[in-house]
């Protein structure tokens, strides 16, 4: 996240907000100021922009909210401009971050599973909280049918324990093994 941070452009900023909200690619894209409450800090997916086809809230952290406060000094539709700024980023322009961080060993979508996964071994967060900021659907219909919440509210502080940890900075001189010991 640190290294992230020091990149400058759109992309860069996109894969920030990501990474904070947990979100898919293709919503971080295509989010359009229309959908921003900056001041509630929240962010409605329309249904027809989500894979499971409802409507999703997501709570904004104030590390999320500070991307979109950068963002805001450019003008147009979409959160993320393309080229021009009533078009969206590329869907290239994520991996190509990645690519300039020499990180071409990971994708944006990875960053879900890396939240899912912290979430589990680092966190007492009940699954369904987790399951839901990530807009996973329910797949028993019966606790669908009883399921009336969306857990806002757990899921706000779910996302802010989690911009917390993402923008912890290890101790200097710590190497961390990714490798089976």
């Amino acid at each position: 996240m640190r290294e992230l941070r020091e990149i400058e452009g759109t992309g860069a900023s996109a894969l920030e907000f990501l990474i904070l909200t947990g979100a898919r690619t293709s919503e971080v894209i295509h989010a359009r100021w229309a959908e921003v409450d900056l001041k509630s800090g929240v962010w409605i997916i329309p249904a027809e922009r989500m894979k499971g086809g409802r409507e999703h809230r997501v709570p904004l952290a104030p590390a999320a909210t500070a991307v979109l406060k950068r963002m805001k000094q450019l003008n147009g539709e979409y959160v993320f401009p393309g080229r021009t700024p009533d078009s969206s980023l590329s869907n290239m322009a994520l991996l190509m971050t990645l690519g300039r961080m020499d990180r071409g060993d990971i994708t944006s979508h990875g960053f879900r599973s890396s939240f899912r996964d912290w979430a589990a071994e680092r966190t007492n967060f009940p699954s369904e909280v987790v399951e839901m900021a990530l807009a996973h659907t329910v797949e028993s219909k019966t606790e669908a049918a009883y399921r009336r919440t969306d857990l806002f509210d757990k899921r706000r502080r779910l996302m802010e324990v989690w911009a917390e940890y993402c923008g912890k900075r290890k101790p200097a001189g710590q190497v961390v093994s990714l490798q089976p010991a």
